[in-house]
């Protein structure tokens, strides 16, 4: 018995450093460097543990079918923009602008288009109650994408909407993350088929996971199309401001008008493909009706490179005077706090500003540990207090900015398929720099004096979240 006992025990030990050096020969191959000593940390210490987490989270994979449909529809945008000349913005040659609009279009398929109106939307309710608007006096078609939407007030409203429009005989679909909307999924789905409401869910839970891609893998976009004349885009999704107790969200919105809302249905139409392999008819690009020159930024796994994570460091690096920066999760990976430390150091004014509450308690823990390198090099950072601010958004020298559903953090940059609209417009600006004042109005700077003057072991439980980045 003694030497069975014995023999089962160095089975144990060959096989735990067997999934070690497995691992170490492994998984640096597919994952990033940063990542990879996050999986090979918790691989070394449980074994038996973290190799089975990493074969369901490690890499970020993909359904190839999923790849090769983005693929096409990227081509697609491509070939019928290569016949609109009459609706491209064009920089002047050598500006900031120029640069990171080269860079989007390469990416993420749209060029800049002139001739869009764009109005900030930083009430929620109100908000919530232009959208309800636009869907009651919609004639042709609604087409909405978001995140999350739940089962209470709001997706009731929006619910009762989509139905008053279809009764009208307007055309409306639904697309909806199958993990983020999984409340209103459940709840109003059939009644909204039932009124003639199309509801699709994207990247399916559960065992289904598996026809789709790795399990985490979520789309994050909040987008909504009316008519193919009015978009919405930015951070609130379909859901009550306090959907999560306690945590009271502030968001901000973009209302456009203009060319860029078939760029927007260019997107819902790639994810409808995607998920269904459908294509859909496509409305003639409406008229000018303004002068604000605006881009959509697309990204996700389904494109070759990382889209978001490329252009917030780019216009990181491109920023000469001023630069803001506003989102309820901040992880950023190597690459953009790098971005962030040099322009500080460069002299660049850089405000970030974080909400004081957050509803992610680990995510909360991990983007603490970054504060006192970034205080050290120069960056101002306020925590506003009020509400959990939820907008996301960043402003360069009073000349670019990006509003949309882009957190900076590894998540939206690696793993969520993400929305932003960038706005080449210095009176558009100056309408966020008032929003942003008001932010700061209410919000406690943080100094580095009294950053480190907080207990030890904060700073313990900060190391040990900031490790688990890879797994955010």
């Amino acid at each position: 018995m003694l030497s069975e006992g014995f023999q089962g025990s160095w089975l144990l030990l060959a096989l735990d450093w067997l999934i070690r050096l497995v691992a170490l020969c492994w998984i640096p191959v597919r994952t990033s460097p940063g990542a990879a000593r996050s999986w090979l940390l918790l691989v070394g210490f449980v074994p038996l543990l973290g190799l089975p987490l990493y074969l369901l989270l490690g890499h970020p994979w993909l359904s190839a079918r999923r790849v090769r449909r983005q693929a096409q529809v990227s081509r697609r945008i491509r070939r019928q923009q290569a016949l609109q000349h009459a609706l491209r913005w064009r920089p002047e040659e050598g500006t900031a602008a120029a640069e990171i609009a080269a860079l989007v279009e390469r990416q993420g398929d749209f060029m800049p288009t002139h001739g869009n109106a764009v109005q900030l939307l930083d009430d929620y309710d109100g908000a919530l109650r232009r959208l309800l608007d636009d869907i009651d006096g919609a004639s042709q078609r609604v087409h909405l994408l978001y995140y999350l939407m739940f089962d209470d007030a709001v997706g009731e409203a929006v619910v009762a909407a989509l139905e008053r429009a279809s009764a009208r005989g307007v055309r409306c679909r639904l697309l909806l993350d199958a993990v983020g909307a999984k409340r209103g999924l459940r709840r109003y789905r059939r009644r909204l088929q039932a009124a003639g409401v199309e509801v699709q869910a994207m990247l399916p839970g559960g065992l289904r996971w598996r026809r789709s891609g790795r399990m985490d893998l979520r789309n994050h976009r909040k987008m909504a199309m009316i008519d193919g004349r009015i978009g919405h885009v930015g951070s609130q999704n379909l859901a009550d401001a306090r959907f999560i107790a306690g945590f009271p969200n502030r968001e901000l919105v973009a209302r456009v008008h203009g060319p860029v809302v078939a760029h927007l249905e260019a997107v819902f139409a790639s994810d409808w493909y995607v998920e269904t392999g459908q294509a859909l008819e496509v409305l003639d690009t409406p008229p000018a009706v303004a002068d604000v020159a605006t881009q959509l930024l697309p990204s996700g796994q389904a494109y070759p490179f990382a889209n978001a994570r490329d252009a917030v460091n780019a216009l990181i690096h491109l920023a000469r005077r001023e630069l803001v920066l506003v989102t309820p999760y901040f992880v950023p990976d190597e690459a953009t706090l790098a971005a962030l430390r040099i322009a500080a150091l460069s002299g660049v004014d850089v405000q970030l500003i974080l909400s004081a509450s957050n509803n992610q308690r680990l995510t909360w823990w991990a983007q603490q540990a970054y504060y006192d390198e970034l205080l050290r090099c120069g960056v101002r950072i306020a925590l506003y207090r009020p509400h959990f601010l939820h907008a996301k958004h960043l402003r360069v020298d009073g000349q670019i900015a990006v509003v949309g559903s882009i957190n900076l953090d590894i998540r939206s940059f690696a793993l969520n398929a993400e929305i932003g609209l960038l706005v080449y417009d210095t009176g558009l600006l100056q309408r966020l720099r008032t929003i942003e004042a008001d932010y700061l109005a209410h919000a406690d700077p943080l100094t580095l004096q009294q950053w480190r003057q907080r207990p030890a072991w904060w700073r313990s439980r900060e190391g040990i979240a900031r490790l688990a980045d890879a797994l955010m």
